[in-house]
């Protein structure tokens, strides 16, 4: 048996396999099929406890006495399907997995011989978990550890998927903060523009300056045109530091081709793999939470972003994870894209050496633009840059090298949010 940690995966050498989910208490099991955008074609993609059944996927209670399991053939999985999550949460109404350790055991469920098995580290306040995930990658079925925890139990997993669950007020990452700062937006675009920031993320007001009691030297610097005294890319390459802007504009045009935003890291100490996950994270203008693109979900905003997948070790010369960026193709209401960096298997940044993040011109490869993060914090998450559309059109990247506690990308919607 293969004794699998978080991000780490392997093929199958069964067609047919059983996920068991073991715990101290009783375990709500479920598994949801989900094609290429991350999300359900339709509820029957959910299979539970009261739809235990679906095209190539089974679910079995084991009564309270043996484990839930999910079945999975993967020969009668439906063209389309390219994943299988299979998710746990406690059966007592608000517990947490908090001292609880599950286990799932991943075997052939013809011969019964066992595959692998996963427990998932350092859990505290989830309240339900995608355990693992078999899933199709170049013609073969893989599985992969991954231990994602979910605040709001199953019902924001399977909202999170694409399931309509009645009882469930709100999806589950919805970030949208306080709306004091940003609620006078509406009235907003009948004013004068150079009342106005160039984005409505850049600080200071959304309204006309009027109001302030002092006499407005702060509102000046957001009216200034476009361009007037930011760094663009007309001199070639720009190297950041942190907090510092650039106008993705070069000949006086806005760079709305693709480009490639690449994320590099190493071990600090030789000899140990460091398993880091880089993701990205869109938002909409009130700094609502849209989508995020990361190791399970490869593609998003219909494919305008798209990512490289998983890197488990961090070796090598190069960039260790691709976001492939189309600009002109983000959907309007997509207005930031926030890009992270997480430790999947809980090791911190002062364990991570020539971490960075670089902006490449897809078509030619040239390197447009660089920030090397200097400085660690012992911390699982790091926000490394923003990509904002302003009002003209034209995109600004800022670099970031903000530390989060996170381990997976979900834990950074929020504090992301806030940094726009």
């Amino acid at each position: 048996m293969t004794a699998m940690t978080p991000g780490s995966n392997l093929p199958l050498n069964a067609v047919r396999v059983t996920v068991d989910v073991a715990a101290p208490v009783r375990l709500d099991v479920s598994a949801l099929l989900l094609a290429a955008d991350g999300k359900v074609r339709s509820d029957a993609d959910f299979i539970f406890f009261n739809q235990p059944t679906g095209p190539g996927v089974g679910y079995r209670s084991g009564g309270g006495s043996t484990p839930d399991s999910i079945t999975v053939d993967t020969g009668a999985v439906p063209p389309g399907i390219e994943r299988i999550v299979v998710t746990a949460s406690p059966d007592a109404a608000g517990q947490t997995f908090q001292g609880i350790e599950p286990t799932a055991t991943v075997r052939n469920a013809d011969g019964g011989a066992v595959i692998a098995g996963f427990t998932p580290p350092q859990l505290g306040t989830e309240t339900a978990l995608v355990v693992v995930e078999i899933y199709l990658r170049g013609g073969v079925w893989k599985v992969r550890a991954v231990g994602q925890g979910y605040a709001n139990g199953l019902a924001g997993i399977a909202t999170d998927f694409g399931v309509s669950v009645d009882e469930e007020p709100a999806p589950p990452q919805a970030v949208t903060p306080p709306a004091a700062p940003v609620a006078p937006a509406p009235a907003a675009p009948p004013a004068a523009p150079a009342s106005y920031p160039a984005s409505p993320w850049l600080g200071g007001p959304t309204t006309p300056a009027a109001p302030a009691p002092a006499p407005a030297a702060p509102a000046a610097p957001p009216a200034a045109a476009p361009g007037a005294g930011k760094i663009n890319l007309d001199k070639g390459r720009v190297s950041l530091q942190k907090n510092q802007t650039v106008s993705l504009v070069k000949g006086g045009r806005p760079l709305l081709s693709q480009v490639k935003m690449g994320l590099g890291w190493e071990p600090a100490f030789r000899g140990k793999d460091i398993d880091l996950d880089a993701s990205v994270i869109a938002y909409g203008p009130q700094r609502n939470h849209i989508d995020s693109c990361y190791f399970g979900k490869l593609s998003i905003l219909g494919g305008a972003v798209k990512h490289s997948g998983d890197n488990l070790t961090g070796e090598g010369a190069g960039d260790d994870e691709v976001i492939v960026v189309d600009l002109g193709r983000i959907p309007a209401d997509a207005t930031g894209l926030v890009f992270t960096v997480n430790s999947f298997s809980g090791q911190k940044f002062t364990e991570v050496a020539k971490a960075y993040c670089r902006l490449i011109d897809a078509a030619s490869g040239e390197e447009l633009v660089r920030f090397d993060l200097t400085g660690a914090e012992p911390q699982t998450g790091v926000m490394m840059a923003k990509l904002i559309k302003q009002f003209s059109g034209e995109w600004e990247m800022t670099a970031m090298g903000d530390f989060v506690k996170s381990r997976t990308v979900r834990g950074m919607v929020k504090p992301a949010a806030q940094a726009l």
